[in-house]
């Protein structure tokens, strides 16, 4: 188990052995809660020191997550960053815009222009979010240096090419995910988990749709 991962499973956002649905619907027996990992401040920031030891030979000027979970990551990131270059690297995120977009909020630009922008993120499945990040700061005026991720889960799509910046995960895990109508945990009849991810909606869709 690479480092990230064992970080992630000791703060218990690393779950095996459940039934899982997922943001796209998809069921599995494996979910990474990224949201458990913010609380343990010394595990989050050891993430983000991961982070901070894949780049430290770049030119990297100021850190940028999306909000919500990418300020706490931005932000360790570049403590790191700065400790290591011995120089100050900022730390900023954007916000969703009203367009669908990510964009940057309350004077952050002035971090951005000019500057060589490291883009931190959890996870990425679609790697749209991160996405929209590297669009925002090109708009700012900033230069991609890359984009870091705790976990990529989609190896075939999010890529280098994708983003059109160099890009490098901590780790690749990806999830054997399942429609409902194959999934063999639903055939099993194993119950759907309704703590973390959309079981709770799930469930509650099939106790409707029962007329219960």
């Amino acid at each position: 188990m690479s480092k990230v991962l064992e970080l992630l499973k000791q703060s218990g956002a690393l779950i095996t052995g459940s039934h899982f649905v997922l943001t796209s619907g998809k069921h599995a027996s494996v979910y990474i809660n990224k949201d458990a990992l913010y609380p343990h401040t010394e595990l989050a920031s050891k993430v983000c020191e991961e982070f901070a030891e894949k780049v430290k030979e770049m030119e990297i000027d100021s850190v940028v997550g999306p909000a919500l979970g990418g300020i706490i990551l931005s932000q360790w990131t570049a403590h790191h960053l700065s400790r290591l270059k011995r120089k100050e690297v900022f730390a900023v995120y954007t916000e969703k815009s009203a367009d669908g977009g990510q964009g940057f909020t309350r004077g952050y630009e002035k971090f951005i222009g000019g500057k060589n922008v490291l883009v931190v993120e959890d996870l990425t499945s679609t790697g749209g979010s991160a996405k929209k990040v590297v669009e925002a700061i090109r708009r700012a005026g900033g230069r991609v240096a890359g984009v870091c991720v705790m976990v990529n889960r989609n190896p075939e799509e999010v890529t280098e090419a994708f983003f059109g910046a160099p890009f490098f995960p901590l780790d690749t895990f990806k999830v054997e995910a399942y429609d409902e109508a194959e999934c063999p945990m639903c055939r099993e009849g194993v119950p759907v988990n309704t703590s973390v991810g959309h079981g709770r909606k799930f469930v509650a869709g099939k106790q409707g749709g029962s007329g219960r």
